[in-house]
């Protein structure tokens, strides 16, 4: 361990100005040019095979020792988020209003040192390692499942796969995980109630969409708390109503959208249903219409009971037993979710808060950043899961 920690010491340097390069010159979902022919260029001077363009900007590279044994995948996404940057650090963006508010700088970076070790080290294992760098994690339709398509996950065969979230939930030193559900599908909605408009005056001659927008947002938050088994998680979020024209107008129309969190298909199903079904009656007693558009974002996160314990015996060996978590399922949706349905897992946190240096903002805040230091203790994660590999058995 000692050998290995040095080893990451001593490259370090790089990985931080990678982290810092990305962080200045930051790219949008499947936007991410840039940034791909640089890990491309660094993957290539390690000796790794590369293929690039994947799912528009996404890279491969493929590391084969020549020795029979497991093939490892590791994923890093790419792309930063359409948020100002807020910090005043030397590294900030040079892009306005585009920001690594997220980590991914730090999981590109992060992914690169891993590779850089482990092409030094290749004797010293068995089996290939893939690594994934996949654009467009931030927005539906997101990068993950088109990869997928492509075939990251074949030729060869991907045996299990290891993914790492920075996370400012978390303090520097402290890893989450939890085997099964651990994220949740995130889908989206988009509501036009359709009535009949005119003057405020004489509302009987009219259909108030506003009335009947504001009966359908009541009754949509009676389907967690009436419809969904108690015991599983879930929530329904109106984020917009908007409707009108002026304070003597009845609005002929109005647009809801919202979101959609659950963790199991048969309640993602059961929502949608209920839904569907409110707005129906409520429309219908109103004598009103409606268009409903519900789209299903990325799945949950269902993590592989065998992958995470065994990444938590190396956790515990990398920053002690006391430091590794019992990590709570968040609502937040990872399109990390379709590369664990088609190959056994495990997706963590890594904890990367430092209130000490002024690091504690929460993620896709305009002042979001991460302790850097974090990255040796993800690249020492990787790189240790890549070298016992073979003992995992699933």
């Amino acid at each position: 361990m000692k050998d290995l920690r040095e080893k990451i010491q001593n490259i370090f340097p790089k990985i931080q100005a990678l982290r810092r390069d990305f962080h200045s010159h930051p790219e949008l979902g499947f936007e991410e040019v840039r940034t791909a022919n640089i890990v491309a260029k660094t993957l290539e001077g390690l000796g790794i095979e590369v293929q690039t363009g994947i799912a528009k900007t996404g890279v491969v590279g493929l590391l084969d020792t020549g020795k029979p044994g497991p093939t490892v995948a590791l994923r890093a996404d790419m792309d930063a988020l359409p948020v100002k940057d807020a910090k005043k650090v030397p590294y900030a963006s040079t892009v306005d209003g585009v920001c690594h508010a997220c980590g991914h700088d730090g999981h590109t970076a992060m992914l690169l040192g891993t590779a850089m070790i482990l092409s030094a080290m290749k004797n010293d294992f068995t089996g290939k390692v893939k690594f994934i760098f996949q654009p467009c994690e931030e927005q539906l339709p997101g990068g993950a499942k088109p990869m997928v398509e492509a075939g990251v996950l074949e030729n060869p065969k991907v045996d299990n796969i290891f993914g790492i979230h920075l996370w400012t939930n978390y303090s520097i030193g402290k890893v989450g995980l939890k085997a099964g559900p651990l994220m949740a599908a995130s889908d989206s909605f988009v509501i036009e109630i359709i009535g009949k408009g005119g003057h405020g005056s004489a509302p009987h001659q009219t259909v108030d969409a506003v009335v009947v927008a504001s009966q359908v947002i009541s009754a949509f938050q009676t389907i967690v708390s009436r419809s969904v088994n108690p015991l599983e998680p879930a929530v329904v979020s109106v984020g917009t109503l908007q409707a009108g024209y002026g304070f003597n107008i009845i609005a002929d129309t109005a647009k809801i959208t919202g979101t959609v969190r659950t963790f199991s298909e048969e309640t993602r199903a059961l929502i949608q249903k209920r839904m569907e079904e409110i707005l129906k009656g409520i429309t219908q007693a109103y004598n009103a219409d409606y268009r409903f558009d519900y789209v299903k974002g990325y799945p949950a996160v269902i993590n592989n009971e065998k992958v995470t314990e065994y990444v938590r015996q190396i956790a515990a060996e990398v920053v002690g037993e006391e430091n590794v978590l019992n990590a709570e399922p968040v609502m937040g949706g990872e399109d990390f979710a379709y590369y664990l349905q088609q190959v056994p897992g495990t997706f963590v946190f890594l904890g990367a808060k430092n209130e000490e240096k002024g690091i504690a903002f929460p993620h896709h805040h305009p002042e979001f950043d991460f302790d850097e230091d974090a990255m040796a203790i993800g690249i020492e994660l990787m790189v240790r899961y890549v070298l016992n590999n073979k003992n995992l058995k699933i």
